[in-house]
């Protein structure tokens, strides 16, 4: 790979018309002169699993508040004996990452710091994520909480009576600070399991290959499979919704998913029992909870009413629906016994225990987190976000609703403080005018944005990816590296991946790139997408299999698919690039090799 690279960020050219793209991020996300030498010498890659498409400012704000608080736990709290944090830039609206590790002199100094404050959690595991879960609801209860309503003509009398003299304007300011505030502490919250989920995970993982050379990765992956995790409560919870139709006697009233008409008594047993489960399990977007325009479950019921449709026509067809666990379980119980008869001695298949024993406790997290923090949480942020705007946009200070997606979070203080100065003299803010020919800029500028490719990588591709994380939840390897540079022993009509969950089928193939798209998927049908959101749990009963471009073995595609016990390559980086909806197509999940047919 010595003599290729790939694009250089400060060569390579945006869409056209959109050269003033920079103004809508900070200026420490983006590349920039004085860090060139940096940041041209190393190896930067698309986030596309996360953040797949031109960002708005509040977009690329938890874009950035994710990754650094990502960073911090690795390299501050932990101490990650390999790896540091993530760096992170913007490139013509898209999300690029660079993993840092750590000076290999430094790795051996940084193992009992990291054994101590690991071993803590590891010892105290149970009894810290219930307190986590208390975290994370009075978070979201926080959240929840905050008072961004417009400022009163007049405020309230007991200002005055009880002396308090702080006014609806300090109000209004101090919840949008506590807001950013409290999306900085939950953003902390979800690391603060996450990466010693991976990190346990890696222990045992590490200690198979070194005991068993020959094992294959996803025959360790099997060994934690048959989990029961609360990232798959929404979908479950479909079910039993769907089922309770039936026994009401109303099926035919989800045919139409976007006109749902529940009457008599039925309907209303049945919309106790929806409203029931929808508080917290339907807080569940359609993509993964870090864009603006992820369609909450809760606020669009049409999207879950329609995956309760296709379940009844399932049940009513004598399918059943439920997810494979006892099966996956046995061929887990049955895996683990082969190789730990290999081991020779009892200190062996004693450490052999322990290190599985821990990957099975802490792994649920790997899952969990998603639901309570990538949706839960961010649904209700996302709420919030659009009741702020409401306010200014109804106070005048911007044109519509949505335009506060366009000023940036630092900016929003000096609007506020226009606000309120304004509202305290009772003259007219300058805000209207300053940001209406702004956001209109901006706007034109990120539809350019959204129809630009971004490259794959960026920068000096490196010898060897060692940096776990890396390979485990994006499966950007070495071989996937050389893969995207172009190598010269591609085969036609051959694409290569992660073996992620195992079994091989031929079908056709069906592209989905939006949550919108995955209502066309067909039964018996191949799921080919950049990657997978949680949301889309209730299709993989209709699916043979799973194809992604990116995606490593701790991603949530390539878990749920050994889940649902659906075969499943991830991180080819080309899927669909080179494969179309029709195509007829083997996935061999076992190999990691998807052939094209025809």
């Amino acid at each position: 790979m010595a003599d290729k690279q790939f694009p250089n960020p400060f060569t390579i050219e945006g869409p056209e018309g959109a050269e003033g793209w920079r103004e809508l991020y900070p200026y420490s996300l983006t590349f920039s002169d004085a860090r060139r030498e940096y940041e041209e010498n190393r190896f930067w890659f698309w986030d596309s699993m996360h953040w797949g498409t031109a960002m708005t400012p509040w977009d690329a704000h938890f874009f950035e508040v994710a990754i650094v608080t990502l960073s911090q736990m690795n390299s501050r709290h932990y101490r990650i004996p390999p790896a540091d944090g993530i760096d992170i830039r913007v490139l013509n609206g898209y999300a690029y990452l660079s993993p840092v590790g750590v000076d290999p002199d430094k790795i051996e100094a940084r193992v009992p710091q990291f054994m101590e404050r690991a071993g803590h959690y590891f010892a105290n595991w149970d009894d810290l994520y219930e307190n986590w879960l208390v975290k994370v609801k009075g978070s979201i209860a926080d959240i929840e909480a905050l008072d961004f309503s417009p400022l009163p003509e007049m405020e309230e009398l007991s200002i005055i009576t009880e002396g308090t003299a702080v006014g609806s304007g300090h109000r209004l300011m101090s919840e949008y600070h506590r807001f950013r505030e409290l999306i900085v502490q939950v953003w902390q919250y979800h690391f603060e399991f996450l990466n010693l989920g991976y990190a346990a995970y890696l222990d045992y993982f590490g200690f198979c290959k070194e005991a068993f050379p020959s094992i294959p990765d996803l025959g360790i992956a099997k060994m934690v499979a048959g989990v029961e995790v609360d990232l798959f409560r929404p979908n479950e919870e479909l079910k039993i919704l769907a089922k309770l139709a039936i026994d009401l006697g109303i099926p035919r009233a989800f045919d139409d998913p976007d006109n749902v008409q529940l009457t008599g008594d039925a309907g209303e047993k049945w919309q106790a029992a929806w409203d029931e489960a929808a508080d917290p399990w339907f807080n569940f977007t359609s993509g993964n909870g870090f864009y603006h325009f992820d369609e909450i479950w809760r606020e669009h019921p049409e999207v879950p009413y329609a995956f309760i449709r296709d379940y009844i026509t399932k049940i009513e067809g004598g399918n059943d629906i439920s997810r494979p666990i006892e099966a996956i379980q046995a061929e887990r119980d049955r895996i683990v016994e082969e190789y730990r008869d290999l081991l020779d001695n009892d200190e062996d298949r004693e450490a052999f225990d322990g290190k599985l024993g821990l990957a099975r406790t802490v792994f649920p997290y790997v899952e969990n987190h998603n639901f309570y923090i990538e949706h839960w949480t961010m649904s209700v942020v996302w709420r919030k976000v659009r009741e702020f705007g409401a306010t200014l946009g109804k106070e005048g200070l911007l044109a519509t609703d949505d335009d506060l997606l366009f000023v940036r979070p630092d900016e929003v203080d000096s609007l506020l403080w226009d606000y309120y100065a304004n509202w305290a003299v009772n003259s007219p803010a300058a805000s209207p005018a300053h940001w209406a020919p702004t956001i209109e800029r901006r706007r034109d500028i990120h539809d350019k944005l959204k129809g630009w490719q971004a490259p794959k990588a960026l920068g000096q591709p490196p010898e060897v990816i060692t940096e776990p994380f890396t390979i485990m939840l994006w499966g950007i390897t070495t071989d996937s590296v050389a893969t995207w540079l172009g190598t010269d022993n591609d085969v036609d009509g051959v694409i290569t991946g992660m073996a992620a969950s195992p079994g091989s089928v031929e079908g056709l193939a069906r592209l989905v790139f939006t949550p919108e798209d995955v209502g066309t998927i067909e039964d018996g049908e191949i799921l080919v997408a950049p990657i997978t959101a949680p949301s889309w749990a209730p299709v993989f009963p209709k699916i043979q299999a799973c194809v992604t471009d990116i995606g490593g073995m701790m991603s949530h595609a390539a878990i749920v698919c050994r889940e649902y016990g659906v075969p499943a390559v991830t991180g080819t980086g080309f899927g669909t690039d080179k494969i179309k909806t029709g195509d007829r197509i083997r996935v061999d999940g076992s190999s990691g090799t998807v052939t094209i047919l025809d």
